[in-house]
């Protein structure tokens, strides 16, 4: 698309001059030029012609001057590059032309090696100030588009936890960007028994949030089909292996909890291992499974086990996002942390060692900014 000059002058030669100087531009269609002989009649070709981002205008005319219409050029809702030509080169001309929003001064007699190097600079940096505009509202769109995403991912976590005589349980999620690739749900098969899970999908951003999206769909499609957990994850890992992108994959903690006798049963998808803070304040590292991370392997029998959760029992799963969380110094906040915070929170309700954790984390991170999603989720046995 060639660009459009507007040239502004009463001297009816410049026209002549402009396209033999510029006669293989305009050839080329590279530069198209629209002439007018004052201000006035430079104004209705603007309006007429909402292209024109180049203007060449002299001082001295009829009906409206120069530096007047300088000042009706900053009315228009677009971005124009006004360039001064004009004989009046003085000190005072040049600096009242670039106080109303003058980009350039040519002096006449016209050095046109000078005005095409000129034009050309006007040219490309109303270019740039255009190809930023447009980036600008670009970036606006899409930030539109990952508030709109974190909303929904946010109404799509559980938003309210159990109220139950046996389980107290209690859960929280912080992206790292916009939206997050980390998860936590949970839910009841009957009146015994309640299912709960976490996850962690590798990568970040919005393609982690709708891989992490499905996953939790479907994951808690098939347990309330199939509860128990390794033959659940098992069917997850058939369904979404032949639909993922390469590299994609997620690691999944996922337990039935018994009221009835607080037996657990679990399966470990490759996720970092739940640590059981004893009523007694005694931590235990939960024993993995020997699982893989889902999608990391066509076909993969799961296998489950169990722990027995005792009067005052909780069990905190948790994403690498909190062990791995780092300071300023590049530290992270390691796995022997978090068994020293769990130490001093025995006999506090699940809501209390979330709340506990949460500033343990903040209060390590400082201002260092977040690298990954923080997820956590404690269920507390209560007999």
């Amino acid at each position: 698309m060639p660009d459009r000059i507007l040239v502004v002058d009463d001297e009816p030669a410049l026209e002549l001059l402009i396209r033999q100087k510029f006669r293989r531009q305009i050839r080329d269609n590279e530069l198209v030029f629209s002439f007018a002989g004052d201000g006035e009649e430079a104004l209705e070709q603007l309006e007429q012609n909402p292209d024109i981002g180049i203007v060449l205008t002299d001082i001295n005319m009829p009906r409206m001057d120069g530096l007047t219409l300088l000042v009706k050029l900053r009315e228009f809702d677009r971005v124009i590059r006004a360039i001064v030509v004009s004989a009046y080169g003085d000190l005072k001309n040049i600096r009242t032309a670039m106080n109303r929003g003058a980009f350039d001064f040519v002096t006449k007699p016209i050095d046109f090696t000078d005005l095409e190097t000129t034009v050309q600079k006007s040219i490309g940096d109303l270019r740039a100030y255009v190809d930023a505009a447009i980036a600008k509202q670009q970036l606006a769109a899409i930030q539109k588009e990952l508030d709109v995403a974190r909303r929904i991912q946010e109404t799509a976590l559980p938003a309210t936890f159990p109220d139950d005589d046996h389980v107290d349980l209690y859960a929280f999620m912080i992206p790292a960007r916009e939206v997050g690739g980390d998860f936590f749900d949970f839910f009841h098969f009957d009146e015994d028994r309640i299912g709960f899970v976490i996850g962690d999908v590798s990568g970040k951003g919005v393609s982690a949030a709708m891989f992490m999206t499905v996953s939790r769909t479907l994951l808690r499609a098939l347990a309330l089909r199939e509860p128990e957990p390794a033959a659940c994850l098992t069917q997850l890992n058939h369904i979404l292996y032949p639909e993922t992108v390469a590299e994609m994959f997620v690691t999944i903690f996922y337990g039935v909890l018994d009221k009835r006798n607080g037996e657990v049963t679990y399966c470990n998808a490759g996720h970092n291992p739940p640590y059981l803070l004893r009523a007694d304040g005694s931590v235990e590292q939960v024993p993995r499974t020997g699982g893989i991370g889902v999608c990391l392997m066509r076909e993969f029998e799961y296998q489950s086990a169990s722990l027995k959760l005792g009067d005052g029992d909780i069990l905190l799963t948790f994403t690498d996002g909190v062990t791995e969380a780092m300071n300023g110094a590049g530290d992270q906040y390691t796995d022997e942390r978090l068994i020293e915070l769990l130490s001093d929170a025995h006999g506090l309700t699940a809501n209390q060692v979330m709340g506990r954790l949460v500033r343990s984390v903040s209060n390590f991170s400082d201002s260092a900014p977040q690298s990954d999603d923080i997820t956590a989720l404690a269920i507390r046995y209560t007999g």
